[in-house]
């Protein structure tokens, strides 16, 4: 068997990873390696127990609670979100189901910062009324983190309780997590990574999103402890509809075919697998989940550069234990381009736009709105190359040329890339 805290060390060097905690359990055994440092700056050592932000696997803890409260008979998946929260400022039509499954159309990148009280969610909630409509409910998938504030707060109101308390009575406490918080005076008592930007390594300047995005993502966790939330979803049945396919997913990055309720499905090399990514303020972090292999992997950092670390890594660690490896990247080809596609396309808290430069395309990244108080690199220009199927509408562009391509889809009337549809203005 590998030496995965030497595989670990090997790749992190070699990924620019500034700290990383790997974790494994397959069949009962659990290993955990760690590495490098939690924050550049005081040198403290990354261990075993260290905390990373996990950024949007808080997702499936969210839904996790959602389908407790359907156990309990006090909601439906396919109830209207306004009849179970009136004050939801909403299309009548959206259900809680499409809310875990970003179908609802919500144009979803909402970072507004409602302040450190408990209210934070309730007036998180009644901003949504100032966002765009993105198309029908239900007729479309675009990556929405306001429609799980808005499962946040339905989960208070039904409890009675701030959905940080909820998460601890309902998962946290029951599950005997010991390195799982959410609030920053919770993890100021414990060792914390700290993001590092990928250009460069250097430390960012916010560590945390706002309260408001909790049940979206803000969970911090150790290694062990996410291991143990994933193998409560290998073990119980409570949850097993959350892996049943509910909506396709056409670009397949990553071999991301399917999502289930929030647990995206994937398919490496004709294995059935599912799991979920997470990114705040360049911490990056990564969970696999192989049901037959009784296989959980999950992969924490404190780096812009995560995803060069986990796509080698996850291929040795599933060649190991279950015969595949993390799928391929798409490759761009070589053929001409037009300049069908350039324009400004805009949602929330993001603007983008392409312009055709030299024969080639190229797509001018800018953070805005509240999205800008956190962003230590508010404008990105990527490079926006042709790849399959040669149609002039799909492209692959990448972080830098160390990092794996990712698709990027035109349509007439938007664009299609990190999940999100983007409309063209």
């Amino acid at each position: 068997m590998p030496d995965w805290s030497e595989r670990l060390n090997e790749l992190a060097v070699a990924g620019e990873v500034t700290g990383a905690v790997l974790g494994i359990w397959h069949d009962g055994e659990t290993t955990i390696a760690p590495y490098g440092v939690l924050n550049a700056v005081t040198g403290v050592e990354t261990t075993a127990d260290s905390l990373f932000q996990i950024g949007s696997i808080s997702k499936p803890w969210t839904a996790s609670m959602i389908v407790q409260l359907a156990a309990e008979d006090r909601l439906r998946l396919d109830d209207p979100i306004v009849k179970l929260l009136p004050e939801a400022p909403v299309d009548p039509r959206i259900t809680v189901r499409h809310l875990l499954t970003h179908t609802s159309g919500i144009d979803g990148d909402l970072f507004t910062d409602t302040g450190r009280g408990d209210d934070c969610l309730q007036r998180y909630v009644a901003l949504i009324a100032d966002v765009d409509q993105l198309f029908e409910p239900g007729t479309a998938y675009s990556y929405c983190n306001a429609g799980f504030m808005l499962l946040g707060r339905l989960i208070e109101v039904l409890d009675g309780r701030t959905w940080d308390e909820s998460l601890k009575a309902r998962l946290v406490e029951p599950l005997g997590l010991t390195h799982t918080v959410t609030l920053p005076e919770e993890a100021i008592m414990e060792r914390v990574a700290v993001g590092h930007l990928a250009v460069d390594g250097s430390r960012v300047k916010t560590w945390q999103l706002p309260r408001s995005i909790g049940p979206a993502g803000t969970i911090s966790a150790s290694a062990a402890d996410l291991l143990e939330f994933a193998r409560m979803h290998l073990t119980d049945e409570r949850y097993a509809a959350m892996q049943e396919p509910q909506v396709p997913f056409a670009a397949g990055i990553g071999g991301f075919v399917d999502l289930g309720l929030t647990w995206r499905i994937y398919d490496w090399g004709g294995r059935r697998l599912f799991g979920h990514d997470g990114s705040t303020i360049s911490q990056l972090a990564f969970l696999r989940i192989d049901p037959e292999a009784r296989l959980a992997m999950c992969l924490l950092t404190n780096s812009g550069n995560g995803t060069r670390l986990f796509e080698p890594l996850a291929s040795e660690v599933f060649t190991e234990y279950a015969g595949v490896a993390h799928p391929p990247a798409p490759q761009p080809i070589d053929v001409p381009v037009d300049d069908r596609h350039t324009g400004v396309y805009e949602r929330a808290s993001v603007r983008l736009d392409v312009a055709k430069r030299d024969d080639e395309l190229v797509m001018t990244y800018s953070a805005t709105g509240d999205r800008l108080l956190f962003s230590d690199d508010p404008v990105h220009e990527y490079e926006l190359r042709p790849t399959e199927p040669a149609d002039g509408d799909h492209f692959v562009t990448r972080e830098s040329p160390a990092h794996p391509w990712a698709p990027v889809t035109f349509r007439p009337t938007h664009v299609f890339t990190s999940g999100r549809v983007t409309p063209k203005r």
